[in-house]
């Protein structure tokens, strides 16, 4: 709870360093503002879904349950930096590409993303047996964790009109320093923000296995 707190309080100040301390793009106006919320909120799902592949693989190798607890609490935080990411791209697009959604390589593929892990939780939900249901789920896990690259590399590997990334790229940040030093506080900020939920959340799931025990 206390790591949350913090994450909120810094996630806060994040947003004003954004409205007050950092320039307006030339081209892009206000809506550039938005990268210091999507970009932050894809990274923190990507990482949310890659920890769950991780950890999947980790439990279908060692049979921990807590591997699989941890796996779930993962991918519903994930799912919901997923939404906020799916939901501040369009908002974007519409003002700089003059539409809400295009049917490029990266969109396409973080959206497939999402409803993979749409369709983890439906699976969980589905299974009653707790090892059953650890097992299929890890294996979507896994699935997932095939697909994470892909959604990061695509603007690389296909023609598309997604931007490529301006932080997360071999050369330098090709933005002005104002712009990178809030974007990583950004960073940061839904980095810390992940761990506190999925530590909330895997506490609920540790009191939910104790109570069925």
């Amino acid at each position: 709870m206390v790591i949350t707190v913090i994450a909120l309080a810094v996630l806060a100040s994040v947003y004003g360093m954004a409205i007050f301390a950092t320039p307006t793009e030339r081209s892009q106006g206000l809506a550039q503002k938005i990268l210091y919320i999507h970009p932050s909120a894809a990274w923190a799902s990507l990482m949310s879904f890659g920890i769950v592949g991780i950890t999947s693989l980790g439990y279908l190798l060692l049979k921990d349950r807590r591997l699989d607890t941890f796996s779930e609490a993962s991918a519903e935080v994930g799912l919901a930096f997923g939404v906020a990411m799916l939901t501040t791209g369009p908002m974007w697009g519409r003002p700089v590409w003059g539409a809400w959604w295009q049917w490029e390589p990266r969109l396409t593929l973080t959206l497939l993303l999402v409803l993979l892990f749409v369709g983890y939780r439906a699976l969980r939900t589905a299974i009653d047996d707790p090892e059953e249901r650890a097992r299929f789920s890890a294996v979507v896990g896994i699935m997932a964790l095939v697909l994470v690259p892909f959604v990061h590399l695509s603007v690389y590997m296909f023609r598309t009109i997604h931007p490529q990334p301006v932080f997360l790229k071999p050369s330098a940040p090709s933005m002005p320093w104002e712009m990178t030093r809030t974007l990583l506080f950004s960073m940061a900020a839904y980095t810390l923000l992940y761990v506190g939920f999925v530590t909330m959340r895997y506490g609920i799931g540790k009191r939910r296995e104790a109570q069925s025990a």
